[in-house]
């Protein structure tokens, strides 16, 4: 399965911060926000992720992450040259899609709950689509999908005015090989984007998309907005400080998957000597012997 993380578009909402940082490197507590969906995917067993950024910040990215070695997986990075919706990123994708399910992840979207990666990683060989359902608060603000009385999607809008339901669509969304041309055909929205909400509709009308609500615990959270931001990075904070075990901690992840050996984090640890990365994947390499 190909994993694409979309980390385009200008963070206008974080202005004037983004105006020289890309959003999705900015900081949740102790790690760029961009290894919280890498470590998403990366629970889910997916190790191709092709990252898709603006051209101005292509090379930081490449810079900051590297071909994904450390991780045990193994990156790619693609240009979206101007924002025109989140389905575009299949068509820039198509290349490595190649006929392959993938799992898109927004760049600025946070997940964590308990067991998540056993739950996600069993769409690894879906037929048709899979998304998501999170109560909210404030549906307008979001993709909304409606359930008729047994709990069966029935339609799905686009940030509505007047929305259905309070259910929203998180950005973590997995497809079998039709969505290439799915997304091909259809049309820009009245914003001339290409929206996955589209995409999904669909797989809707195929009678191939599947929704399951997240489960209770099931942490997601939209960072786009500096209140989001903080409370995403005060949630981190206070789980890891609490518990003494790091969130989407990427090296940590790669070693528990056995996608890296103990040669391997060691060499990472001798690395990063002095900080606090190191320190911890020190005890995980101690305690593993």
């Amino acid at each position: 399965m190909q994993g694409l993380i979309l980390a385009g578009g200008n963070g206008s909402r974080l202005w004037p911060v983004t105006k020289g940082v890309s959003k999705q490197l900015l900081p949740i507590f102790d790690k760029p926000l961009i290894h919280y969906p890498i470590s998403t995917l990366m629970l889910a067993g997916i190790r191709d992720i092709s990252i898709i950024t603006t051209p101005k910040d292509h090379d930081v990215y490449r810079n900051s992450l590297g071909d994904g070695s450390d991780f045990g997986v193994n990156f790619d990075y693609l240009i979206q040259k101007e924002p025109k919706g989140l389905a575009q990123a299949f068509i820039i994708a198509e290349k490595q899609i190649n006929n392959k399910n993938c799992a898109l992840i927004l760049g600025d979207n946070f997940f964590h709950g308990v067991g998540l990666g056993r739950q996600l990683s069993k769409f690894n060989e879906i037929s048709g689509a899979q998304i998501f359902a999170y109560q909210v608060s404030d549906p307008e603000r979001y993709g909304i999908v409606s359930f008729d009385n047994d709990g069966i999607a029935v339609s799905l809008e686009e940030k509505p005015q007047n929305p259905k339901s309070s259910y929203a669509v998180p950005g973590l969304y997995f497809y079998d090989d039709q969505v290439l041309d799915i997304a091909k055909s259809v049309k820009p929205s009245s914003r001339d984007e290409l929206e996955i909400t589209s995409v999904n509709q669909e797989y809707l009308k195929l009678g191939e998309l599947n929704v399951s609500i997240l489960p209770n615990g099931t942490a997601w959270m939209d960072t786009g907005t500096f209140g989001s931001l903080l409370d995403a990075g005060n949630y981190v904070r206070t789980l890891q400080e609490r518990q003494g075990v790091k969130i989407s901690c990427l090296q940590e992840i790669a070693f528990i998957q056995k996608w890296i050996d103990a040669e391997k984090l060691e060499s990472i640890c001798n690395q990063n000597q002095g900080t606090e990365l190191a320190s911890y994947l020190s005890e995980i390499l101690r305690k593993s012997k």
